[in-house]
This record gives C-alpha cells, sequence and structure tokens, in this order.
C-alpha cells in the first residue's frame, strides 16, 4: 500500500512538473527562430503569398522566421516533413488544395484533416479562357455553353494534367454543366494550357487568372468566366462565376498556415492572433489581389469544413476518371 501512494504521488508530481513546463514554454513562446516548410519551390505562387505573411508574423512574435522550400511529390514532401514535426511551435507551415487531392490519388497518407490549423489568408480560383484564334470562338461563357451543348464533343478544353488542382477544376466544370467537350490535359498547369488556347489548338481552356493575365491583356485569350465561389478582383469583378449561371460548380484552392498534430492550445491561440492581424493588414489584402488572388480570412475552425466540401466533390471526380485511390 505504502509502495502504491509512493507511486501514486510520484505521478502527480510529474504531471504537476511536466504541466507547468508546457505552460512556462507556451508563457515564453517563441524564444527562438520559427521554421517554416513551404511545400513548393521558391518563386511559386504559394511561396511568393507565404513570405510577406510570415514576415508580419514575425515582426509581431519577435523572433525570425526562417522560410524552408521543400517542393516535389505534388507538395506531399513537405507536408510530411510539417507532419512529423515535433509540436513545439517551432515548425510550421504552407498548405493548399493538393492537399485534398493528395490523399485522394494515394499520394499521401494523410490530408487537411491531421494537422493542427493556424488560418487561411489567400484564395487562387481558375477560370475558363476562350481562344481568339481557333476556329469556333466565344464572347461569353453563355454563348460557350449553350454552343457545346448543341455540339456535344465538338469543343476542345485544354486542362492541367490529370489529378492535378485545375483539372478538378476543369472536371467540376463539365460535370456540374453536363457539358461533353473534348478535354486535353497538358504537361503542368498554367502555361500549356494558355498556349494550346491562345495558339487556336483549343477553343476554351482552365487555368490560373495569373496564368493567363499578359494573354488575356493581349487580345489573344478572352476571359469568360471564373470558377471559384466569388468573382475575381477588379479589373475583371464584371465576370461572372459559372455558379452565377445556375450550376452547381466551385473549385478553389486556398493558401493556408498550418502546424503539427497536437500543437499546444497555449501557442496555437498566439500563432492564430498574429496570423489573423498579419493577414488582415491592408498592405497585405493589396499584395495578394495585385497577384490575382483572392484574399480573404478564415479562421482556423472554418478550414475544415469548407475543406470538406471541396473533398467530397473531388472524391467524386476521381471516382469518375478512375484515378481514385485513398491511401490509408
Amino acid at each position: 500500500m505504502k509502495r502504491l501512494f509512493i507511486a501514486i504521488l510520484g505521478v502527480l508530481l510529474c504531471s504537476g512538473v511536466l504541466g507547468s513546463g508546457i505552460a512556462r514554454a507556451a508563457e515564453n513562446y517563441p524564444a527562438k527562430p520559427i521554421t517554416f516548410i513551404v511545400a513548393v519551390e521558391a518563386g511559386a505562387d504559394g511561396d511568393v503569398l507565404a513570405r510577406p505573411l510570415m514576415q508580419r508574423v514575425s515582426q509581431m512574435l519577435g523572433q525570425p522566421i526562417v522560410i524552408v522550400n521543400k517542393p516535389g511529390g505534388g507538395s506531399s514532401i513537405g507536408y510530411r516533413e510539417i507532419h512529423s514535426a515535433k509540436p513545439d511551435g517551432y515548425t510550421l507551415g504552407w498548405g493548399s488544395a493538393t492537399i485534398i487531392t493528395n490523399k485522394l490519388q494515394g499520394v499521401s497518407p494523410f490530408d487537411y484533416h491531421d494537422f493542427t490549423h493556424l488560418g487561411a489568408y489567400a484564395t487562387f480560383f481558375p477560370i475558363v479562357i476562350g481562344s481568339t484564334k481557333s476556329k469556333v470562338q466565344f464572347n461569353t461563357i453563355q454563348e460557350a455553353i449553350t454552343y457545346a451543348k448543341a455540339h456535344p464533343g465538338a469543343v476542345t478544353l485544354s486542362t492541367a494534367g490529370v489529378g492535378q488542382s485545375w483539372w478538378v477544376a476543369a472536371m467540376s466544370f463539365l460535370g456540374g454543366t453536363g457539358l461533353d467537350m473534348n478535354s486535353i490535359p497538358q504537361p503542368g498547369a498554367g502555361a500549356m494550357t494558355v498556349a494550346q488556347v491562345a495558339g487556336g489548338h483549343a477553343e476554351l481552356g482552365v487555368a490560373a487568372l495569373g496564368s493567363a493575365k499578359s494573354m488575356v491583356e493581349g487580345g489573344q485569350v478572352k476571359f469568360l468566366a471564373t470558377l471559384g465561389d466569388a468573382r475575381a478582383p477588379a479589373p475583371y469583378d464584371k465576370i461572372p462565376t459559372v455558379r452565377e449561371l445556375g450550376y452547381d460548380v466551385s473549385w478553389e484552392s486556398t493558401n493556408f498556415v498550418m502546424g503539427p498534430p497536437k500543437l499546444p492550445k497555449e501557442i496555437v491561440t498566439i500563432l492564430v492572433n498574429a496570423i489573423e492581424k498579419a493577414a488582415k493588414e491592408p498592405e497585405f489584402v493589396k499584395f495578394v489581389n495585385d497577384r490575382n488572388t483572392r484574399w480573404e480570412y478564415i479562421p482556423p475552425d472554418k478550414v475544415v469544413p469548407a475543406f470538406d466540401k471541396r473533398r467530397d466533390a473531388v472524391r467524386e471526380i476521381m471516382r469518375k476518371a478512375g484515378i481514385l485511390k485513398e491511401a490509408s
């Protein structure tokens, strides 16, 4: 009995010591530089947006935040490193819609449910572009939809590679509108798609606004519609979304900040407050919009529900395409 009492007392004492240690760590957080893993190459869209945000967060926390690029495997390499990091707040990272598609394709055993969310701050959205050199040309998305319905299989749609984010957007467009088009996947996600449309090799294409902007401004392609939940920022805010026309079509790639699982609540609070404040600074909002991206702040508790809806849509698209292979 005496030994049992001593053992229980020891456990309680240890628990108190450990608990107070965690509290002190959170109270002093951050006490050293933070590593921020970006799972795409330096200079990529996600990297370009993450750096100024983290610079602002660094200033608020009073510690350097070191950006480390870990591209490869559809971002799964960087995601894996974030996931396996010690949950002490000193390794954080960037995420996008690839965290949904990776698991569905069997590339990664985990997705957005397996991390600690710290807030989202910007959303890339795909657009539908039309050629000005193809034999059949469209001035509006309504014209394109009407023609494609009357001529099944006659319209060629240039897309990103199978399974990539903007390919998902293109499949959402075709599925949601019930259109039958000749879909031609291209290597990569942007430049090749836009080049095919600009050259008249495809009547339509799905790409990011950033990839197509120079061709839109030069008149080689026409910006017909947005496939996201909301319209593009000015000066393109007069161009409709496909959803506005009554079709259940939507796909976006939201950029967010996350940490490894089981990040202490006290540290999460500190980080979330700093990230929200940084993301809402007018200069950062302007920076995001100027890069053909829609600024929006999404609090951590809203990220997972939003991604759940997108995952359900992607799962069905990949199932129909025969590429669904969820890792367990």
